[in-house]
């Protein structure tokens, strides 16, 4: 591909119209929208709460395409912005083990909306912090609700937000979601990283074991091959060696290119590592 080629392609898949149509795939219409929101997080944490408080009555409820689980989507305005906000199913992490998972994983990976909001309950941190550090590998537009922060007081937990948020590298709220605390708070720094007001470094695993990273590059060298423009290629190689039963049939039926709006290649892709 010339240098001219790739310039464009890198382009396109950063506008609006190539966006829209990542999202629409997924079964989201964005064409009246500005941004897209995906709204991630464990079950339990108030994410359900802190999408009523974002949305108010501007909601709507339908089922995923070709799949049984419902999906809620809803809408404000933030400075003469229009969001929408695609409350993901609640799941303990982006793995793949239910049809749940597969759903959050697919839209933050293959969606790539504008930001990821993950809500994650105060009072239980460490286990919140699980999917919210999966979720860091594969984008860098993220802001953490950190909801229940009065429970967490009440328990006599306290939690330093600045020095979480220099860990994670990204925006941490401390919110009351039932109570509208931290609302507006919120949505300033979701606008503030999607506009590059907020330039996140997210929390990474910068290497692995060394026989591991090897293989890890190899398979993401081979995706990029097949599938020009998939995002996140190291991290669709890490799954496939865990041995991801989703991301296998995906690679193997050639539909990881269509989640993604890719074309692949036309000839098999055979996977090997040294």
């Amino acid at each position: 591909m010339s240098t001219r080629e790739t310039s464009v392609n890198t382009h396109c898949q950063t506008c609006p119209a190539y966006q829209n149509a990542r999202l629409h795939r997924l079964g989201i219409d964005v064409s009246n929208f500005d941004y897209a929101i995906a709204l991630a997080g464990n079950p339990n944490t108030g994410k359900s709460t802190l999408f009523n408080a974002m949305t108010g009555l501007r909601q709507h409820v339908g089922n995923w395409t070709g799949k049984t689980v419902a999906r809620a989507e809803g809408a404000y305005n933030f400075n003469g912005k229009n969001y929408k906000v695609v409350d993901l199913p609640g799941t303990y992490s982006l793995l793949s083990t239910s049809q749940d998972e597969e759903i959050a994983r697919d839209f933050i990976l293959f969606g790539q909306p504008n930001a990821t909001v993950v809500v994650v309950d105060a009072t239980r941190l460490e286990r919140n912090l699980n999917l919210t550090l999966q979720i860091l590998e594969i984008t860098d537009r993220v802001v953490v609700a950190l909801n229940l922060i009065d429970e967490a007081e009440r328990h006599g937990l306290q939690i330093d937000v600045r020095a979480l948020s220099k860990q994670l590298g990204v925006p941490v709220v401390p919110m009351v979601a039932r109570k509208g605390v931290g609302l507006e708070d919120l949505l300033g720094n979701i606008e503030a990283v999607i506009t590059g007001q907020y330039v996140t470094r997210p929390h990474r695993v910068k290497q692995y074991d060394p026989q591991l990273d090897k293989a890890i590059s190899q398979l993401a060298t081979q995706l990029d091959d097949h599938f020009p423009g998939l995002p996140n290629t190291r991290w669709v190689a890490l799954r496939l060696l865990d041995g991801d039963p989703s991301i296998e049939q995906a690679v193997r039926e050639g539909t990881l290119g269509e989640l993604s709006g890719v074309t692949p290649a036309p000839e098999p892709l055979m996977l090997q590592t040294a």
